[in-house]
Order: C-alpha cells, then structure tokens, then sequence
C-alpha cells in the first residue's frame, strides 16, 4: 500500500534531519577532539559511536513526533523525552567506548566530559524535537485553512444554486397559467408557449453548471424568457436590445439578467395599461461589462427602493457571492424612468 504524502513528507524530514545530526557531529566532535591532541584513532571511534546514538536518540522522538503531537499544554512532555533520550545515549555511548577504546587517558578525559557531552545531545534532540513541532504545527495550520476555504467554497456554491432555484418558480407558474388560460380560446399559442417554455427550461438546465457565460449566449436565452412574457402581455410589451459587438464574448454569471428583467416587467407593466418598452444596453468599460436595464416608473404609483422584491436581492448577493463586491448592482429612478445598472468584471 502507497504511503500518504503527508506521512512520505515527515519520514523525509526525520531522515534528512537524523543525517544532518550524524554528519554534523561526527565533522565537529573529530574537529574538536584532533584540536586537543586526541589520537586519530581513539577520536575517529569516539565521534562514530557518539553521532550513531545521538542520531538514533533523534530518529525516535522525531518518529514519536511524527505519529504523536502533544498539546501545547503538554510540550513539557517533549522535554521529558528529550533528558531521557539523551541521558540513554550517552550511557550507551559511554560502555560501548570502554570496550572499543583501550587507553585510560581517553577514558578519563570520556568520563569528564560526559556533563558536555549530556548538554550536547540534549540540544541536538531539541533542535530536533522544535523542528518537527514547528514544522507539524504549520502543516496542521495550513491544512486547518484548506478545510475551512474548502468549507466555504461548498457552502458559496450551495447557497448559488439556492439562488438559482429560487429565479423560476414565480416565471413559471405565471407561464403555466397564461398557458392554462390561452388553451380554450388560443390553443395554437398555448402550444407555441408550451414549446417556448420548453426550450428555455431546457437552456436553464444545460447552464447549471456553467458559472460564467458570453453575454452572446445570455442574451438568446433572456430572448426565450422575453417571448414568453410578449405572449402574457401581448402587443403591451416591447423590447430594446442593444450591445456592441466588442461585447459578444464578454462573460457574465448564467441567468443573471432574467430577475432585472422580470424587475423591470414587473414594476413597468403591472400597474399601467398601456404599451411599454423595456430596454437592455450594455457596453464594455475598460475591465468592466457594464448593463443597463430600463423601464417606464411612475413615480406617483410605484416607489421602489435599491433591494426591492427577491430578484434584485439574488443579483446582488450572487454578484457578492461571485466577485466579493456589493458595488456590482446600482439602481436609481426620475420622474419616469427605473434604471438597474449592473457592472461584471472581465479578466
């Protein structure tokens, strides 16, 4: 069985770290003992026994480390280990010498040396030991903040497609009963309504999991959504469709026009009897789409406010949800006209 990569990356760091004890002291206890007239011989056993247990004492607690982190409350633990993993080592270290080394001056100089050599290995264990507790320590840092982005990311996407979900439902019991109703009296346009509707359901489902799509392909399926609003409102509804062709591969989020629309519809036909147009214009501004959808307002007997109803509320907490700004949707109101301007980066 294939070793997690976390548990590949600790073995690499106690074997290199091991490695760098043997080498290092081996290289300096040599040094050190030539520098004081020691014999080659007794000097290179000595330094080859000493570097093999002391890198043995740091390979097992850098290995306990490795499956058991203590709580900062409990590091004293650690130190623990450390007095006793070096005071075994030089015991060790201090019987092996004696059967490997034969000349008592050396023995001598071994047994006056053993508190340095005990204040020595205990700071190579603990230079370990920090090691590993830092570097454990920011692994489970860094992967605290993966779970926690991953979280997020799943919560963001669940609420999306709450919101998305929410978008149909009231267009499409409208449509059905505008369907309902056209059946005794104008059967071939309830059928022609039934495909209409058929049709944009159909692109709704194929955009669920797109994110982001060209305005080009935006604007033909609010097209879908306008015909069947004109068959509800019949000849009272008409539409202005105007965009650069610069502004054809521009992305924006699936679906984010259709609630402004509906807005627009919503607040320029219910309350008036006669004809009216609502207008879509878009243009690219340096690193933004920007869009404006209008419609007629009558001051006297409509008055609504930035947030007004569910849809401008979805657009806005989609658009935060999508680019982390709340600056994306603007609206703003004369005397007779209702303006929702809403502005998509591009990268």
């Amino acid at each position: 069985m294939a070793s997690s990569p976390l548990i590949t990356s600790k073995q690499k760091l106690i074997a290199v770290s091991c490695v760098a004890v043997w080498v290092g002291s081996l290289i300096i206890q040599t040094g050190l003992l030539l520098w004081f007239d020691f014999n080659f011989g007794p000097a290179i056993v000595d330094s080859l026994i000493s570097s093999t247990t002391i890198a043995a004492a740091c390979y097992i607690i850098g290995n306990n480390l490795n499956y058991y982190q203590p709580r900062k409350e409990r590091y004293f633990y650690i130190i623990i280990w450390g007095l006793c993993l070096a005071a075994i080592s030089l015991t060790i270290n201090r019987y092996a010498l004696q059967y490997t080394i034969s000349d008592k001056a050396y023995l001598v100089f071994l047994d006056l040396s053993l508190p340095i050599r005990y204040c020595t290995n205990s700071l190579l264990i603990a230079w370990v030991a920090i090691m590993h507790v830092l570097w454990n320590t920011l692994h489970d840092q860094k992967e605290n903040e993966q779970r926690k982005a991953d979280a997020e990311k799943l919560a963001r996407e669940a609420e999306l497609y709450n919101l998305r979900q929410q978008l149909q439902p009231h267009f499409l019991f409208n449509s059905l009963n505008s369907i309902i109703a056209l059946i005794g009296r104008k059967p071939e346009e309830a059928r022609n309504m039934t495909f209409q509707l058929s049709d944009f359901l159909r692109g709704t489902l194929r955009k669920d999991d797109q994110q982001l799509i060209s305005l080009k392909d935006e604007i033909e399926h609010l097209k879908l959504y306008l015909e069947i609003e004109k068959v509800r409102f019949g000849h009272r509804l008409d539409t202005d469709i105007n965009y650069d062709i610069e502004c054809d591969t521009c992305l924006l989020p699936a679906m984010i026009l259709q609630p402004l629309v509906e807005n627009a519809i919503k607040y320029g036909l219910y309350d008036t009897t006669g004809k009216v147009k609502i207008s879509i214009h878009a243009k690219k501004e340096e690193q933004h789409l920007s869009i404006a959808i209008q419609n007629p307002f009558d001051k006297e007997s409509n008055k609504p406010h930035k947030g007004t109803g569910f849809g401008l509320r979805g657009v806005q907490r989609r658009l935060f949800l999508l680019f982390g700004r709340t600056d994306l949707l603007q609206t703003h109101h004369t005397a007779h006209i209702f303006t929702s301007n809403i502005k998509i980066p591009q990268t």
